[in-house]
């Protein structure tokens, strides 16, 4: 089994930045969430540091825990064969591209539930929307109350990025066979990042009542992350 000493430079820095950020938020509860978490850039909790801290936090133990195996286990694999500085440059570019792609489908939900609205419902929503959420309150119309949420929760977690990690280690390793929660049998990197992919297309489509997963952050990562590969393969770096 391998020790901490063996985890790369760049996987192992992000393990303890993370682990770092969780300890943070449970000493301060949600001040810190609603300072570090990444909100909507019309929300009057946005912040441009946002835009990185976003990234070290997460919801909760379970969230934590589960990115942080995915990246000890599939972004040490990248980081040896890429090396930490492309490895670190891959990561923040697939977290960053996973937020800017979450808050572009943002934009035109709100655009979309403003169309069904009155302009004083909506300035409501925006002069008194924060601090109503702030006091654990929302509004009882249910489209006010839902463009609340779209302009004034954040989001938080590594998710994004590691998405992108995943796509990088399925390319690289496209026939390893991976075990999936829930799952009885292995299946190959190369589906599992398909079955992953559209998993997150449907569940961020459906709009299921009550998740709160920013599944189009998810697939920014592995767009993101896409792009970037594609671009490293058109001026020479290829995977290795």
């Amino acid at each position: 089994m391998r020790g901490f000493g063996d985890i790369p430079l760049v996987v192992k820095n992000l393990l303890i930045i993370n682990a770092i950020f969780f300890a943070i938020k449970l000493g301060f509860g949600k001040p810190i969430d609603t300072l570090l978490a990444l909100h909507y850039w019309d929300s009057p909790f946005f912040q441009p540091h946002q835009i990185i801290t976003h990234m070290f936090m997460h919801g909760g133990v379970f969230h934590l825990v589960f990115n942080m195996f995915g990246l000890w286990m599939f972004g040490s694999a990248v980081e040896k064969i890429w090396g930490p500085k492309r490895f670190l440059q891959f990561f923040v570019f697939s977290g960053l591209g996973a937020a800017l792609f979450h808050f572009i489908i943002i934009y035109f939900r709100i655009n979309n539930l403003e169309s069904q609205l009155e302009p004083e419902q909506i300035q409501l929503v925006i002069s008194e929307g924060a601090d109503a959420l702030a006091g654990n309150q929302n509004f009882i119309n249910e489209q006010m109350g839902r463009l609340n949420l779209l302009y004034n929760i954040g989001i938080v977690g590594a998710s994004g990025a590691l998405f992108g990690v995943l796509l990088a280690f399925a390319m690289m390793f496209p026939d390893t066979e991976l075990f999936i929660m829930f799952i009885p049998i292995p299946i190959k990197a190369k589906y599992a990042v398909l079955g992953f992919g559209a998993y997150e297309l449907f569940s961020g489509t459906a709009r299921i009542e009550g998740d709160n997963i920013a599944h189009f952050a998810h697939l920014g990562g592995l767009l993101f992350g896409f792009l970037m590969i594609t671009y490293w393969k058109k001026t020479g770096k290829g995977l290795y």
